[in-house]
């Protein structure tokens, strides 16, 4: 047996009125927006036959007295027929029968409705509706349409001179907020500001701006978006610098996104990016359509071809969302890429407070590295930015890096004598960054305290002179660090480095310091100080103070033993490896040493 389905009006209107819209303001959104598709369409006929456009608007009107709220219309209005199709009948939609019968082949006739339930939106608010209408057709005669919206409703004839369409809604006990002007005129600035047409409360203009998202990139000026910006956020700084999105094909996408400048307070989580269909506002997140690491952007974006709810009250998650989602970000880093290219030092300016974005992206998805690569740079020590496929294209395997932190390590004046570059890197975002692209890449990442290179020894003054037992100098200065620090977990060596600067350095496994911060940042109730790590502690047999402490081995070995330490505690210090403890043992030992100086002067 096969059969249809029987929807009967008096069921189906009390779950419209009540559950279809989360929000009841949006009822003004609805209604103002068919009376927009009502002019869209008439100026698209008057277009089509060659007749002067007149002049649309729309008119909204408070009546406390009588408690009404009224829209009204110059669009193409409606006979009685069209009436009982496009009213009468729930859920029944003129737009796309417009549109393939007119609007084709126009580009510019953008009708917002789809769905044919934004009317009965009316019922949320109103007690009973009277919508009175003339159609475009010559000839046509007006019609009063009145219901209380129950299942019943009246249609009859009646008198307007003028083609449109005018929509009174008795207002609700429970909904007389909306006789208030200052209510209608926030609703209608959060929604309504960018429609086409003139929108007129009690006779005056309210939307007179021109959005400046649905412009030409070359008709926009600075100062356009800059103002622009102000409307959309006026506590905010001025933005980092803009992106201009206008897109014709696969999709239909216009829109402004912006990087703010980051300051103290701001929100990372709270997406601000305002999304239009058809210049009608629909929400004010947009974390359906971008992708997470652009959630700090902001600006607005309108497009027709966003798959709405039955409501527009929120994107429908499907194919086409994710595919404008790519367009949108593939606008982004061709922006990018060309202000790197040709803006270049206006690009390095702002990279600074925009690289984590693109950091954040690579991150979630790998393959926006080969999308960024060429403008993914970080700045060396010696002050130039440099990319990773620049120092690939130097034919280097091994990439050294350094953090704030650790920047002013003397080993870093090895590398840069030795003309090595060296990234600067911010460890919140890099080190998880860094760990990608080697596995993307099948480059190596290591920090400069992680190996000692040979080509920072001056082997000419090793110290390979043997002493009775067969020991060279230094395996015995090794030997004496090593007994004087009594560490069994730590390896001493003794070496001859080029510079006369650096006492010691201690070198750190890389992948094992690697599991140490991971541990600490990730891991609940670890701080990473129980994992074992692999250091080596190197001494320089060319530094004076390593040498006067060896000398002092046998004659003061207390002082000898002190000032190993005390090397040792101030490398660790310097490279961020010093506990609390420690630290306070640092600071009473140098007291005492301070003291003893003091009473070896004359």
């Amino acid at each position: 047996m096969k059969g249809k389905l029987k929807v009967h009006s008096e069921n189906i209107l009390p779950i419209i009125k009540k559950w279809l819209y989360s929000d009841k303001d949006i009822f003004l959104r609805e209604l103002v927006a068919n009376a927009s598709d009502a002019m869209v369409k008439r100026a698209l006929l008057e277009k089509q036959e060659g007749k002067p456009p007149l002049s649309p608007r729309m008119d909204i009107t408070i009546d406390r007295e009588k408690k009404t709220l009224t829209i009204a219309d110059t669009g193409i209005g409606m006979d009685a027929e069209e009436v009982e199709k496009y009213i009468a009948q729930v859920a029944f939609s003129g737009a796309k029968e417009f549109a393939e019968k007119y609007a084709k082949d126009d580009e510019n006739a953008q009708v917002i409705g789809h769905f044919g339930l934004g009317f009965f939106s009316a019922f949320m608010v109103a007690s009973r509706v009277e919508l009175l209408t003339l159609s475009y057709k010559e000839g046509s005669s007006a019609a009063l349409w009145t219901s209380d919206g129950s299942s019943d409703y009246e249609l009859t004839s009646a008198e307007k001179e003028a083609v449109g369409t005018t929509i009174t809604l008795h207002l609700a006990e429970d909904s007389l907020e909306y006789l208030e002007e200052k209510k209608v005129l926030e609703l209608l600035k959060k929604h309504c500001s960018y429609l086409s047409y003139p929108i007129y409360v009690q006779g005056t203009k309210i939307n007179h701006q021109e959005p400046t998202f649905l412009k030409r990139p070359q008709d926009c000026s600075d100062e356009d978006y800059q103002t622009f910006y102000r409307h959309l956020y006026p506590q905010d700084p001025s933005p980092l610098f803009w992106i201009h999105i206008h897109i014709d094909f696969p999709f239909h996408v216009q829109g402004i996104l912006y990087f703010p400048k980051i300051h103290k307070g701001f929100d990372f989580q709270s997406n601000q990016v305002q999304l239009y269909c058809n210049r009608v506002f629909v929400a004010d997140s947009c974390k359906d359509l971008l992708p997470d690491y652009l959630m700090i952007l902001k600006g607005a974006i309108d497009s027709p071809d966003i798959p709405l709810n039955v409501s527009r009250s929120y994107l429908q998650m499907d194919k086409t969302v994710r595919s404008l989602g790519q367009h949108i970000a593939k606008k982004i880093t061709q922006k990018l890429r060309q202000m790197h290219t040709e803006k270049k030092e206006e690009f390095l300016a702002v990279w600074p407070e925009i690289e984590m974005v693109i950091k954040l992206g690579i991150l979630q998805d790998s393959s926006l590295y080969d999308k960024v690569k060429d403008f993914l740079v970080w700045k060396t020590l010696k002050g130039a930015w440099i990319s990773i496929e620049d120092l690939k294209a130097r034919g280097k395997t091994t990439v050294h890096y350094t953090t704030k932190d650790t920047q002013d390590l003397g080993i870093s004046s090895l590398y840069q004598e030795k003309d090595i570059d060296v990234l600067l890197v911010n460890p919140i975002i890099d080190n998880p960054l860094l760990q990608r692209l080697e596995e993307k890449l099948e480059i190596k990442f290591q920090r400069i305290d992680a190996h000692l290179d040979d080509s920072f020894l001056d082997q000419s003054r090793e110290k390979t002179l043997l002493d009775e037992s067969g020991r060279s100098g230094s395996a015995l200065i090794a030997e004496f660090i090593q007994e004087s620090l009594d560490q069994k977990e730590l390896t001493v060596e003794a070496k001859s480095l080029a510079s006369e600067k650096i006492p010691a350095l201690l070198v750190i496994d890389e992948q094992n310091r690697r599991l140490k911060e991971f541990m600490a940042t990730h891991a609940r109730g670890q701080n990473g100080m129980d994992i074992p790590q692999k250091k080596t502690f190197i001494v320089n047999t060319n530094h004076p103070v390593v040498n006067k402490a060896f000398a002092l081995k046998k004659t003061q070995p207390d002082l000898a033993k002190a000032l190993v330490t005390h090397i040792y505690d101030l490398t660790r210090l310097s490279q961020k490896e010093l506990s609390a403890s420690d630290l306070s043992h640092l600071v009473s030992r140098s007291q005492n040493m301070v003291e003893e100086l003091v009473n070896l002067l004359p």
